[in-house]
């Protein structure tokens, strides 16, 4: 390999990460598993692909040429007008599940894969990159200019630079046919509007939940599903919109991730309205740990008295016993009563005055280890003695004053 062979080689790999940043495709995101990828004859049965272009937004292509398209070749498809620039997600026959899915009946809207995308593909694609960012500020200027109650959210530059999407939120239905005369004349290239929602703009911006880790809908999901408040239900969750709303200000998408866990593990637990009735009183349902089986009933209806936590399946024992007329000791399975839950006494055996005694000692040394005679103030004076500060100090003065006998003088 010479020296102009290794410059093109680098180059084309500079250009295939920046195509698979542009479209949002990274290596720790997670798209379609093809599992039929080492199948002999996958490609043979289908021409179809599936082609990611910008974050979320993909396509289904026929291989009319039939290239050797494999994951992760960037290729030029056909568009209205001119062509696109995007990555190859999926071959073989998953891609037809795919069009299941994305609810494509029509063969007339699956379009044609043109080629493996050249150097001037990329140059053009390179240059389209450039201006979104400038021109979704522009964009968001001539909005507000003509009153119009929308956020121009992205925007994205079609692979050879002839169109332009511009994706918009908006509460309520918007009239931008002034909107889209402005932006042609402002940019030059063919028009596009798309509403998305709350969920595909937080994907497009991108990121930190209240977990800690990066959005999933800007690192792994492609595909939205919708969440409801009975997610939050069958896991036993408060119903709190500030801890069950995201940074869409929707509902988080993992409250589907461990529902259906939650679902078959509810199947094993006994309905909320029985009540277990046993010789000393009847309990009531108060709260439950679903996956770890175990039930905690009340011995009032309205709020938490005498709380006992049994296991589903002793449960089902005293419920069984009710049916039969039985009602049993009490709800533990040896008949015994539960262990009254009293409170641990942290400072029991502590001597809690003897950060007093350590506040006298260090007093003590900062008078030389003398006892004072009585409380003093910052003045000197004496209260115990009802001397004042004013009159002390004079005396201590005059005492300085008086000479000190000389030692002739003891002498005599």
């Amino acid at each position: 390999m010479d020296f102009k062979d290794m410059k093109f080689k680098i180059a084309q790999g500079a250009d295939r990460g920046l195509c698979r940043k542009a479209c949002g495709r990274q290596d720790r995101q997670l798209n379609t598993y093809d599992w039929l990828a080492d199948v002999p004859g996958n490609n043979d049965e289908t021409d179809l692909v599936e082609v990611q272009f910008k974050n979320t937004r993909k396509g289904y292509y026929h291989n009319v040429n039939n290239l050797d398209l494999k994951k992760g070749d960037i290729v030029a498809v056909e568009a209205n007008p001119g062509h696109d620039i995007g990555v190859v997600t999926l071959t073989g026959r998953l891609v037809n599940l795919q069009l299941k899915k994305a609810n494509i009946k029509s063969p007339d809207d699956i379009r044609r894969v043109y080629r493996h995308a050249k150097q001037v593909d990329m140059e053009k694609y390179r240059e389209a990159k450039a201006r979104e960012h400038s021109t979704m500020i522009e964009s968001r200027q001539i909005a507000k200019n003509l009153g119009l109650d929308m956020k121009i959210g992205d925007v994205e530059y079609q692979g050879d630079g002839n169109k332009a999407i511009f994706y918009y939120i908006a509460d309520e239905r918007v009239d931008f046919r002034q909107l889209i005369k402005d932006l042609a004349a402002t940019f030059h290239v063919r028009i596009e509007m798309k509403q998305i929602g709350a969920r595909q703009e937080a994907g497009r911006i991108g990121g930190t939940g209240p977990c800690g880790r990066e959005l999933c809908c800007a690192t792994w999901m492609k595909n939205f599903v919708s969440v409801s408040t009975n997610a939050a239900r069958f896991q036993d969750i408060s119903l709190n919109p500030q801890k069950l709303a995201g940074m869409c200000a929707k509902l988080k998408c993992c409250l589907n991730y461990e529902i259906d866990t939650y679902v078959e593990a509810s199947r094993r637990l006994p309905a909320k309205e029985i009540v277990l009735q046993t010789q000393d009183a009847d309990y009531y349902y108060f709260k439950a740990d679903i996956l770890a089986g175990l039930i905690t009933y009340s011995t009032d209806k309205n709020m938490a008295a005498n709380l006992e936590t049994i296991t589903t399946r002793r449960a089902h024992e005293v419920i069984q016993l009710n049916k039969q007329g039985e009602k049993p000791l009490s709800l533990q399975a040896d008949g015994q009563q539960a262990a009254a839950n009293t409170p641990i006494d942290l400072l029991e055996g502590a001597d809690i005055s003897r950060f007093d005694k350590a506040k006298r000692r260090k007093n003590r040394n900062k008078q030389g280890g003398k006892r004072p005679q009585g409380r003093q103030n910052p003045r000197g004076a004496d209260f115990r003695n009802g001397g004042n500060g004013h009159q002390h100090g004079e005396y201590r003065k005059e005492q300085r004053q008086q000479p000190r006998p000389s030692e002739n003088a003891k002498e005599s």
